[in-house]
């Protein structure tokens, strides 16, 4: 059996010389910040030379490109989508009511 390690998200990426450092962070059980929600907390770092991080950063590019494709996830700040969204609503958009169509 392999080790696996769940992570909420990355806190923090540090690039030392050749080498970067990827700090994985998980939302607390038990700490909570001021607004009583989880606090992130350091669980475990990846550590690899620069290189192999350019390699990991196009792979997860491109793991990214299939969801975005399969409509899994939806890019933040694609403003050419966005505008076409907004463009599609209001195209559709009167200003009567839709009882008196």
């Amino acid at each position: 059996m392999s080790n696996e390690l769940y992570a909420d998200g990355i806190g923090e990426i540090t690039i030392t010389g050749t080498i970067v450092r990827i700090d994985l962070m998980s939302l607390s059980a038990t700490e909570r910040d001021a607004n009583n929600n989880p606090k992130p907390v350091f669980r475990q770092r990846i550590i690899m030379p620069v290189d192999a991080f350019a390699n990991a950063v196009d792979l997860m590019q491109k793991a990214l490109g299939g969801l975005v494709e399969a409509g899994a996830v939806r890019r933040i700040g694609d403003m050419s989508a966005a505008a076409a969204d907004i463009q599609s609503v209001q195209a559709g958009a009167s200003n009567a009511s839709p009882n008196f169509n």
